[in-house]
């Protein structure tokens, strides 16, 4: 197992002591994954507050949850409040549950926050989401059932979105997030 985020730090791999059975390690194993998408990105008196709105208000009330001040300035907050808002977008086009945009919402964040603050390559990003989604998906067995946040069709299209919005542009988002306003400047006088 990878080691992920969570947005308030890391989520380490998971370690079993000497001398356990694999039942005990697959319990181990559940509780680590369980807090993947914990805790939220968007609380949810925040999402059905935003789903009350039309495509402006949901573009005011996230720059609000945000606490972006500069948009019309600062070029990293405009994207990245796009990005969020598309988002939204999509999953009410999706027509999720509260649970459901919430962990989207923070499956959304922690994308991101893996490739600011981890580095992550593409490749581990997509690794990673396949774990988290494996997880958070419908599993064979009965057990954890409650755990279940999408269904195999809502989680090939929270896939297929992430291919289409975060991973398509993944080099943007890296040179967003790791280079320095003087480089663009040279750059641009080069």
């Amino acid at each position: 197992m990878s080691v992920g985020t969570t947005p308030g730090g890391t989520t380490p791999a998971a370690t079993i002591p000497a001398g356990t059975t694999p039942e005990s390690e697959r319990d181990a194993e559940f509780q680590e994954h369980e807090k993947i998408l914990s805790p939220d990105f968007l609380s949810a008196a925040q999402i059905t507050e935003m789903l009350a709105e039309d495509i402006d208000g949901v573009q005011q009330k996230l720059k609000k949850f945000l606490n972006f001040k500069n948009l019309n300035t600062c070029l990293k907050e405009a994207i990245l409040l796009d990005y969020y808002v598309s988002g939204f977008l999509w999953a009410r086009g999706m027509e999720f549950s509260v649970i459901q945009y919430s962990k989207f919402m923070t499956l959304l964040d922690m994308l991101l926050h893996n490739l600011r603050t981890l580095h992550m390559s593409l490749e581990d990003s997509i690794k990673w989401l396949g774990e988290v989604m494996a997880e958070t998906g419908p599993s064979h067995s009965q057990k954890n059932e409650e755990s279940n946040v999408f269904n195999i069709k809502q989680a090939n299209a929270v896939i297929d979105y992430l291919k289409i919005s975060l991973f398509q542009h993944y080099k943007l988002y890296e040179f967003l997030f790791y280079s320095t306003r003087e480089e663009i400047v040279i750059g641009t006088e080069v």
